[in-house]
């Protein structure tokens, strides 16, 4: 797959079937991501646009999310994290609310163009449980996909500490979350069943 146009975009969101201002709004964020985006790879050498796009596509074949704000939220949910300088672009065409959202889903370090620090990881997993219901749901199914993807990744390290993070946090957490929404239901069933699949058949 190699999504480079904001007509591809827009289908992955379902755009087609909204609203003429929610398929504005649409537009506007689908530019925004290929611009955001553009020239990041992730770790397996893959056009980063993939992983939003592929987060955006669970959720609505998947969970069966028709809200377009989560799904935007889904497909840029990474933003921050690779370009941090894009904020002021994301408030001025999606405005502050949004930005605001994006914010409390990146690491501070990332926020702050820093390496990692003591003290990062709490602070992050405090912010992670402090989310909103349908923040929450796209946080985990950014895990899923992960998860999912995790064995293309070439780095050992990483795929054992994204493990040992999804033991000890993600799983927990969306135990605890599962009651606030059947998408959240939803989406805890799929990271366990993910989860086992996973350690059975493709652990390092």
């Amino acid at each position: 797959m190699n999504p480079t146009d904001l007509d591809h975009v827009l289908t992955v969101l379902g755009a087609a079937a909204w609203s003429t201002d929610e398929q504005s709004r649409a537009r506007v964020a689908g530019a925004l991501a290929l611009t955001i985006y553009d020239g990041h790879t992730r770790d397996q050498a893959t056009p980063y646009l993939e992983h939003p796009l592929a987060v955006v596509t669970l959720l609505r074949t998947e969970i069966r999310v028709r809200h377009p704000e989560t799904l935007f939220l889904a497909l840029l949910h990474d933003a921050l994290e690779v370009a941090p300088e894009s904020e002021a672009l994301l408030v001025q065409h999606l405005g502050g609310s949004f930005a605001d959202g994006l914010r409390a889903m990146t690491a501070d370090h990332r926020l702050e163009q820093r390496p990692k620090a003591a003290g990062d990881e709490t602070r992050w997993r405090f912010k992670q449980a402090a989310l909103p219901p349908e923040d929450l749901l796209v946080r985990l199914a950014d895990r899923l996909h992960n998860l999912r993807d995790l064995a293309a990744s070439p780095n050992l390290d990483r795929r054992r500490r994204f493990l040992q993070s999804l033991q000890d946090f993600y799983l927990p957490l969306a135990d605890a979350a599962r009651g606030l929404s059947p998408h959240l239901a939803a989406i805890q069933a799929l990271l366990h069943a993910e989860y086992v699949r996973y350690q059975q058949e493709v652990r390092p």
